[in-house]
Parts: structure tokens; sequence; C-alpha cells
């Protein structure tokens, strides 16, 4: 049986061809774990509604001048409150973000003594972290957000 090369079987040979390649594409990429990745958080839908009370916060926060500020040392990462709030009276939650690594993620409550706050170098490993203050002040509610590299 001879087979007859015209162009209806070159189209079903290319067709057979393209739904080959897309489908090892496709359990390649499902089942390789080098391209498995996770959501930044695993509630993701649930904090996108309350995401405009955190636009709320950042809003009254740099209209009263109440930003926060990040800086490395060579002891650690020092965290400085605005130094004319009374420290004693702030409180809320720090959660630092390590993009590459969410095991690494960790939340600090704040509790201050002084008008700075110190994260010990032995806590932060070199690299990225995404950083999110959210303090409150006699009942007013801020919110800070910093990138830094480590």
């Amino acid at each position: 049986m001879k087979i007859k090369l015209n162009w209806g079987f070159g189209v079903v040979v290319a067709f057979v061809a393209f739904i080959s390649f897309i489908m090892y594409f496709i359990v390649n990429m499902t089942t390789n774990k080098k391209y498995d990745y996770d959501l930044v958080t695993e509630d993701y839908y649930k904090e996108e509604l309350a995401y405009q009370k955190e636009i709320n916060k950042e809003k009254v926060t740099n209209m009263l001048g109440m930003q926060v500020l990040a800086e490395k040392t060579t002891d650690g990462l020092k965290i400085q409150f605005p130094p004319l709030l009374n420290p004693k009276e702030i409180s809320g939650t720090m959660f630092l973000y390590r993009p590459s690594d969410k095991q690494q993620d960790f939340e600090i409550p704040i509790s201050l003594s002084d008008s700075h706050l110190l994260i010990p170098n032995n806590r932060l490993k070199d690299g990225r972290w995404n950083i999110q203050i959210e303090w409150s002040y006699n009942g007013q509610e801020f919110l800070t957000k910093k990138q830094l590299v480590f």
C-alpha cells in the first residue's frame, strides 16, 4: 500500500504534531516541581476584600505624617516610630514577608518601651523582605508598608 503525500496529509500531521507538543508542555508544567509556585497568601480573595481598609490606613498615615522608618543597622533591623508619640501607647503587629520563601515569613507583636523596635540579624536572612506594620495610637489606626533588601 502506497501512502499518497498531499496537502491534506500534511495538515493532519501538523495538527497531530502540534497537539502532541501542547500535551507534552501541559504534562511537564503540571508535574515538574521546578514550576510549582504558591500564591502570596492562601486566602487571597478574602484579603482582597479588606484591601480598601489598608488603603485608607495608609492615607491617614501619610496625611498625619506618622510614617515608620526601617533601616538596616549592625545589630539588625531597626524600626523607628515617630519620636513625639508615647511608645507605651503604641500597639499593633508587624508582618515580615519573604517573597522567595514563605517558610521564613513571621509576625511580631509591637510592644515598645522606646520609640524603636529592633529585630536581630539572626531572624533575617539576606535578600528582599516586604514589611507591613499595622499599628494604632490613641484609637487611630495606621499602616506602613516597606520593601527592604537585607
